[in-house]
């Protein structure tokens, strides 16, 4: 009876998370990396647009077995520009009047959790910059993240919810840890 009851309510809660739209928790950096820059003498840098800004844009929508994961600016480029403002701001190099802008064209955003006990995330971004309306830098990166995850639906939901977080966080890591980018924003 109890076996009954314990599925019963595994299935109840499957069902029920299906119907959610979940919210992407808060970025948090990587401080290690962001540490790392800070002790190299880098330009100030302006942060512009962050694209696709679209809601129903492919990359802003994230599903989760039935839910969907949904990012509180409206969507995933922007929160990714809101963690890349943070970061930079921590570093002490974000200016808004800087002749040195960065921008970012998202073109992969997913966390997969169709698998019976792993899950992954992906997320590729074409990142520019320009100085003086110039563009000097141009490169796409592409991160993945791998997790533990769950043949139980639900439980699987809430890990991919918060893997989004780690996943930008290891995308944002990759950058500041890439050679090219640093050389572009050194003085």
């Amino acid at each position: 009876m109890i076996i009954i009851r314990v599925l019963f309510a595994a299935i109840l809660i499957q069902f029920l998370s299906g119907c959610a739209t979940l919210l992407a928790p808060n970025y948090s950096p990587d401080y290690e990396a962001i540490d790392k820059l800070k002790k190299l003498n880098l330009q100030k840098i302006s942060v512009g647009e962050f694209q696709p800004r679209d809601p129903n844009a492919p990359v802003n929508k994230i599903g989760l077995r039935g839910a969907s994961l949904k990012a509180s600016e409206g969507a995933f480029s922007i929160y990714l520009e809101n963690a890349v403002r943070s970061d930079l701001k921590e570093i002490g190099i974000l200016d808004t009047a800087s002749n040195t802008k960065l921008d970012a064209k998202v073109i992969k955003n997913d966390i997969d959790i169709s698998g019976i006990s792993k899950g992954a995330g992906v997320m590729e971004v074409k990142l520019t910059i320009s100085k003086n309306g110039i563009q000097t830098f141009d490169k796409v990166y592409s991160s993945t993240t791998r997790f533990e995850s769950s043949f139980a639906g639900a439980v699987a939901v809430g890990i991919g919810q918060k893997e989004y977080p780690n996943l930008v966080r290891a995308f944002l890591k990759d950058v500041y840890n890439d050679p090219e980018f640093i050389r572009v924003v050194q003085k």
